[in-house]
């Protein structure tokens, strides 16, 4: 039970979740303003403005530089992390998601009789570097503020 207690105490943990908590929040947000509808299920879903992963790892990043010092070697190794999992988010993942439209348009124009038994792909899954770099300005107020 104390264990619960310490991951619900830790500063740099609190600040992670937040931070994902505030980007996903800002999601559902933004497609209530732009397309008047609310869809709570962006609150677990990839993808849009701002990004949480992020978020979430840039919080990490700047609450252990606060707590540790930003020339720790903890510092180095969440900010590399955090490098990692952006470019990933930028890179990668918006690469899939850009397969997927085209797949899906394949299976649309080729009829779609034929491919029923598969689900569509989800084509929305990485992010653009302006929504990576507002998720990353976003965990960098949280962390600095939450540490």
């Amino acid at each position: 039970m104390n264990e619960i207690s310490d991951l619900l105490t830790n500063r740099v943990f609190l600040s992670a979740m937040l931070a994902w908590f505030i980007a996903q929040s800002i999601k559902i947000a933004w497609i209530l303003i732009k397309e008047k509808r609310f869809d709570v299920g962006r609150l677990m879903g990839s993808g849009g403005m701002p990004s949480a992963h992020s978020a979430s790892v840039v919080a990490t990043t700047f609450s252990i530089g606060k707590i540790m010092g930003f020339n720790s070697p903890v510092f180095g190794f969440a900010g590399m992390m955090s490098f990692i999992v952006m470019y990933d988010a930028a890179n990668v993942r918006m690469a899939a998601g850009k397969q997927a439209k085209l797949i899906n348009r394949i299976i649309k124009e080729l009829g779609e009789h034929r491919f029923s038994m598969y689900k569509e792909l989800k084509e929305l899954l990485g992010h653009t570097y302006l929504e990576v770099f507002v998720g990353a300005l976003l965990g960098m107020i949280v962390g600095l503020n939450m540490a």
